[in-house]
């Protein structure tokens, strides 16, 4: 395993992903980090799902770009699926690369999503995951 990929795989778990856990991806395109996309899949043990999964899920992965359309109305989609407890990882581009997502433009749809934000990571070399949960599941 190379040292980005033994990276990704380290941040999966930092992300909160663990074994078992079934984790829906919204918003994916040739742009998404693979090495990040691999890593969470092998800490959990399963691929990841997709929109067409029609099951409860631990966890979304959505990748957003700023020209992806209504940040809310996508936030809302995420949750379609998402478990009590559950949690949604925000994955935008990071300043300075197409596509970046302001952190005011993120602030201000969580909450009318219904979502709370926890925390903000460096998600990977180009991306940048913000941490949103439903008000009712607290941190």
């Amino acid at each position: 395993m190379s040292a980005t990929a033994d990276h990704a795989e380290g941040l999966a778990g930092r992300l909160g992903f663990r074994k078992g856990q079934v984790v829906q991806e919204l918003g994916y395109d040739d742009d998404c980090d693979q090495d990040l996309r691999t890593a969470i899949a092998s800490t959990t043990g399963g691929e990841l799902v997709d929109e067409d999964f029609d099951d409860v899920v631990d966890a979304v992965v959505l990748w957003w770009r700023d020209d992806d359309g209504d940040l809310v109305d996508a936030l809302v989609d995420s949750l379609i699926s998402l478990g009590d407890g559950g949690v949604v990882w925000l994955l935008t581009p990071k300043a300075g690369r197409e596509g970046h997502v302001e952190p005011g433009d993120i602030g201000d749809a969580a909450p009318t999503a219904g979502l709370h934000q926890t925390s903000s990571v460096s998600a990977a070399a180009d991306w940048s995951g913000t941490r949103l949960v439903t008000r009712k599941s607290g941190r």
